[in-house]
């Protein structure tokens, strides 16, 4: 059980101890995508996704912000760290899926994968919700890390 960080000795949950680590600057790079029906994407784009609860996509970028800057309270385990930049980018691919790019910096101790994920998340969701009243066969198709810097490893997504 050593390799699993969120257990302490006696298999329990814990919380990683970061107090000897040092800071260092910390960027995390998630994506989500999203598959609309045919029909619900050409209501959206003829009106340029705004909806009667506004635009979808804007609002989609301040939950996301919102949902990065929250993670630890929605992640048990997960550090509470103040984010010095949350940004969101929300675009249509060439098969006409939403795709959402969340990126997220901090300097500190820990890593902020987690709020790129969620980040990420909370936006997919929400459009979700904005969404939901034209069609419920919306897939959130996948949600993963694209990359992260800084700390003991990097990562980057090939």
């Amino acid at each position: 059980m050593s390799d699993f960080t969120h257990l302490n000795t006696n298999g329990q949950p814990t919380i990683v101890d970061v107090g000897n680590k040092e800071i260092s600057r910390r960027k995390a790079v998630a994506q989500a995508i999203i598959s609309l029906p045919e029909n619900v994407l050409e209501i959206l784009q003829k009106d340029d996704f705004k909806t009667k609860k506004g635009s979808v996509f804007q609002i989609a970028i301040i939950a996301g912000i919102m949902g990065a800057k929250k993670t630890s309270e929605l992640i048990p385990l997960c550090h509470p760290i103040g984010l010095d930049n949350c940004n969101l980018q929300i675009e249509l691919n060439e098969k006409n899926e939403i795709v959402i790019e969340c990126t997220a910096n901090v300097e500190a101790k820990t890593g902020v994968e987690m709020e790129a994920l969620t980040g990420a998340s909370t936006a997919a969701l929400t459009i979700y919700d904005m969404c939901k009243a034209f069609s419920h066969d919306i897939i959130i198709k996948e949600i993963k890390l694209i990359e992260k810097s800084g700390g003991k490893n990097d990562f980057r997504r090939l």
